[in-house]
């Protein structure tokens, strides 16, 4: 069988549709309705990558809860919003809570399967990565490639896949200026400008929770960002 995928829609035309289209693309497909059925199956056994609507049943922000739920169960987890919500207010949300993407259901189904198959290719590079380049080392930030784990200072920092790609990008030249197309394409992203800061955003809290100092990640003005030496 493919790579397994959760799909968790309430509209059952909607949920019947992406199944089938994932399915026809050779992967295994599990679909939810709501939130309780989706969380237990996800205690039982995680899915490869998860896609999660916004508003599940009667929960308006049970997608939310969700990926809450399931960041507690795996930072590694690739997690997709797909939703019908476009305001910026939710798609931050979303990214806060840890989703590695958020997309509108107006998106094409081309479009949305090359969007999964960029997130497993980024699962793959980093799984075959060559053994001596396993960790990265700079200053006080410690990546260890084969785990996807990140520390600084010695102490862990939580990062999703995107956040750790982003990092691990920034971090393999510091003071070389990755703009937001470079972060984009280095880290194997298909996302906007917007949806990068957010990122970047979130790295940066994430850091500091452990640090308050941390100033590592600097924004250049008009360019991009850089990883402080």
């Amino acid at each position: 069988m493919g790579r397994r995928i959760a799909i968790v829609e309430d509209e059952a035309a909607i949920r019947a549709n992406y199944t089938d289209a994932f399915a026809r693309q050779g992967y295994e497909v599990s679909a939810y309705a709501d939130r309780p059925s989706a969380l237990a199956a996800f205690r039982e056994r995680l899915p490869e990558l998860a896609i999660i609507d916004i508003g599940l049943g009667d929960e308006p922000e049970g997608g939310f809860t969700l990926c809450a739920e399931l960041r507690a169960l795996s930072q590694r987890l690739p997690i997709i919003f797909l939703t019908a919500r476009d305001s910026d207010f939710d798609v931050v949300s979303g990214l806060r809570l840890g989703a590695d993407d958020y997309l509108t259901k107006d998106i094409s189904l081309p479009h949305l399967l090359a969007r999964v198959a960029a997130l497993f290719r980024r699962v793959d590079v980093l799984a075959d990565a060559p053994a001596q380049n396993e960790q990265l080392d700079r200053g006080g930030l410690r990546l260890d490639i084969s785990r996807l784990t990140a520390h600084w200072h010695g102490q862990p920092v939580p990062l999703t896949l995107t956040e750790f790609w982003m990092v691990h990008t920034l971090a393999r030249h510091p003071g070389h200026v990755k703009s937001r197309d470079q972060l984009m394409a280095d880290a194997h992203l298909v996302v906007d400008d917007g949806t990068i800061t957010s990122h970047i955003k979130r790295i940066r809290k994430k850091f500091a929770a452990v640090d308050n100092g941390f100033d590592r990640i600097e924004s250049v003005y008009g360019a991009g960002y850089r990883w402080r030496p």
